[in-house]
């Protein structure tokens, strides 16, 4: 059942925010603006948000009336404007172990090879004898490298150290294009895996030309099975059929939103099961150890993304409470729904299944380039 689209949904300060997202409507999926509490559909224009994340100032495109805010629902609920992932042509990236708890975590996994109920012992000492330096360091610098050698020396390094505290942020690729999922669609958690948990992360979204746009909440999952028995699974435990959630919409960057208000972000989430169960964790985006901007260079640094990418940057949040045995921990039940909110980006909602009965994945680059041409939207202007 899709969750019920709610305007409390958006940022505290909508009235100052404009957000850029997505709508499927009975002609398509269109790209639109929202300001003010209505929604501008800039099909005309921009037929998709790569395109308009490529005009030089995005928030002043015009548009026309489309819907309210009242009128939307979320993706899944079949209304007649239905919200999707603000995502269309980017390719999705994602940065790991960016915040030292997050390091630790997958150190734990690695060493437990997926065990969640090795996890707890291995955690009291990792902290104890790692968790004050990683803190302490800037990656890549003379005193990581220091930290590195004394802790190969005491026999407790890790390839996740390695680029916790090394030069080298880790940059993976997330998902495939138009494969990520909006507000209030089911995310998928494989149906083979049994310690797993959300990744509730801020994402910034850049144009083709590298230059960053704006931002948005994800949900990255992550199988901490899978990658703990083999970090040559993260392909298997990252990409799954609807196991990538944004939205509700992009905040632009430039109208009282800037990269500062992201390096200072503070998230909450909420993991409510159809169980009666009940969880909550909180996230400082000032706890990241590698700047966005960093990030955001490394992710470009021998690469171009003609169609722009978003990159998510990390997650502080490892639940370790247990949920059912005494010491293994946290992990997802189908129909856990899961909020992340953060004041200036609203919040992002989504349902817990496994992926093998989320909705299929059908509308991809071949599906949208015939109904582009089918609304004669692809002229060499757009």
């Amino acid at each position: 059942m899709a969750l019920e689209w709610n305007r409390t949904a958006l940022p505290a300060d909508l009235e100052t925010a404009i957000l850029a997202g997505r709508v499927a409507t009975e002609a398509g999926v269109e790209p639109v603006l929202l300001r003010g509490g209505i929604v501008y559909s800039v099909f005309d224009t921009t037929p998709t948000t790569a395109d308009l994340f490529d005009h030089d100032d995005p928030a002043s495109i015009e548009g026309r009336i489309l819907c309210d805010l009242d009128a939307l629902g979320a993706e899944g609920s079949g209304a007649k404007f239905e919200l999707r992932s603000p995502l269309d042509l980017q390719c999705v990236k994602a940065a790991g172990v960016t915040f030292a708890v997050s390091a630790i975590e997958r150190v734990i996994e690695e060493r437990a090879r997926g065990d969640a109920g090795a996890a707890a012992s291995i955690r009291a000492e990792l902290e104890d004898r790692v968790g004050g330096g990683i803190r302490s360091v800037v990656p890549g610098s003379d005193e990581a490298m220091r930290l590195k050698s004394a802790l190969i020396d005491a026999g407790m390094w890790s390839q996740y150290l390695e680029v916790a505290i090394g030069p080298d942020a880790e940059v993976f690729t997330k998902s495939p294009v138009l494969s990520t999922i909006g507000w209030g669609g089911d995310i998928g958690i494989r149906s083979d895996s049994h310690w797993n948990n959300p990744e509730p992360e801020v994402v910034i979204v850049a144009n083709a030309a590298g230059r960053s746009v704006g931002a948005t909440l994800g949900n990255d999952v992550n199988l901490r099975d899978f990658e703990g028995r083999s970090a040559l699974l993260l392909g298997k435990a990252k990409d799954n059929n609807a196991s990538c959630a944004l939205g509700p919409f992009i905040r632009l960057f430039g109208t009282g939103f800037t990269m500062d208000h992201v390096r200072t972000a503070e998230l909450d989430l909420t993991i409510e099961g159809a169980d009666g169960y009940r969880l909550e964790g909180h996230s400082s985006m000032n706890e990241i150890s590698r700047d966005p901007d960093d990030l955001m260079r490394q992710t470009m640094s021998e690469h171009q993304y003609p169609d722009g990418f978003a990159l998510f940057l990390g997650t502080l949040f490892a639940p370790v409470q247990d949920r059912d045995e005494p010491g293994r921990g946290f992990t997802h039940k189908v129909g856990d729904v899961v909020t992340i909110r953060s004041p200036l980006l609203g919040s992002l909602s989504n349902t817990v299944v496994t992926s093998r009965d989320a909705a299929p994945w059908t509308f991809g680059i071949r599906a949208m380039m015939t109904q582009l041409a089918s609304r004669q939207a692809l002229s060499p202007a757009a």
